[in-house]
């Protein structure tokens, strides 16, 4: 394709909205495009391959990288993806004419001939498989822990049936599901879009809560650099899912109305920030003498208790309410999903 490569370093570092293209537009794609890749299951199904990995500690560094690997993969590759195609189309009756991903294939074949049509859909093909395992093997895993299943691919099919007809059974059902005629793969796409974005705040606040539990991580938790981080991330992460469900159940939302969701989160964040910075100025004595008191603990040794001798953490008032406050949005968003979701299967 040769895209331009001042071009193509510019747009990855500056971003810009498309001529002519509504705010809201650009807004709602950008927010479902991290609604989808932000998933919940993924914050859960990292910790468990590693686990079945048989990792200890000492090797988390080394997981590290992998992670950090994996993520400059993905980046260089979606955006050699969005270069190629946009080179491809520029200047034919395809370009800001986005139908499904069948139809970019079709126009890569057209535009810049057939073997790159073809090498798009392998890509397509490796994708679903990657995603379909991965999906497939977080609901098995999570499953095995509610139930207590033996759930590790270190272990054998018959040392782990249970596990395994789980794992097998949902990629059975999503490929019937698949090719049934007529299926409204559309309208399954956009309910488990939708579903994401309504899970995500819940999740990562619960992920949060575990990180900074010392019974679960003892050394490992985190400290108040990474905390801070953290909730900057999932203040955004809160926000994007607040605008993408509202969106998907609104789809007439103004472009005014998406800023003041995003001003009035903000808004809420800092706050909330400056009463933890008040609050924590005031227990930072308390937390020393409590360190000092307590035993050093080696991070390459330790091991989280079983779950039987852990203490139920307790919550203060405030992390109570918001705890309250988030079961009542996910209560009240899923219901609002379901709705739309039997709406638009109706034709309504």
């Amino acid at each position: 394709m040769h895209p331009p490569a001042r071009q193509l370093v510019r747009d990855f570092l500056v971003p810009g909205l498309p001529a002519g293209a509504q705010l809201s537009t650009v807004m709602l794609l950008t927010i479902a495009i991290v609604g989808t890749t932000v998933a919940p299951w993924q914050l859960f199904f990292q910790q468990s391959y590693i686990i079945d990995k048989r990792i200890t500690p000492r090797f988390i560094r080394y997981e590290r990288v992998d992670l950090w690997l994996g993520i400059g993969f993905v980046i260089v590759g979606a955006a050699a993806m969005m270069a190629f195609s946009a080179a491809a189309f520029a200047g034919t009756a395809g370009q800001g004419n986005y139908t499904d991903a069948l139809g970019v294939a079709d126009g890569l074949a057209a535009y810049a001939g057939h073997w790159v049509g073809v090498l798009f859909a392998i890509a397509l093909i490796d994708a679903s498989i990657i995603g379909a395992a991965a999906v497939g093997l977080s609901t098995s895993y999570a499953l095995g822990d509610v139930l207590g299943l033996h759930h590790s691919l270190h272990r054998r099919p018959s040392e782990a049936k249970a596990f395994y007809a789980i794992f097998a059974g949902l990629l059975l059902i999503s490929a019937v599901v698949v090719v049934i005629p007529g299926s409204p793969l559309g309208l399954l796409t956009e309910g488990v879009q939708t579903l994401a974005g309504v899970l995500l705040p819940s999740a990562t606040v619960f992920l949060l809560l575990l990180c900074n539990d010392r019974g679960v991580l003892g050394p490992w938790v985190n400290g108040r650099g990474m905390n801070v981080f953290s909730g900057a991330v999932i203040s955004i992460l809160v926000m994007l899912s607040t605008v993408l469900t509202a969106s998907v159940l609104f789809p007439q939302i103004t472009s005014a109305q998406i800023i003041a969701i995003l001003a009035g989160g903000t808004g809420l964040t800092l706050l909330a920030g400056a009463y933890l910075a008040w609050t924590g100025r005031h227990h930072k004595d308390s937390d020393t003498t409590r360190a000092a008191a307590e035993p050093t603990l080696d991070r390459a040794t330790w091991r989280m208790p079983p779950l039987a001798l852990l203490t139920r953490p307790v919550l203060s008032a405030g992390r109570r309410t918001g705890l309250t406050v988030l079961r009542g949005y996910l209560l009240l968003a899923s219901a609002l999903v379901v709705v739309k979701v039997v709406q638009l299967a109706l034709g309504h």
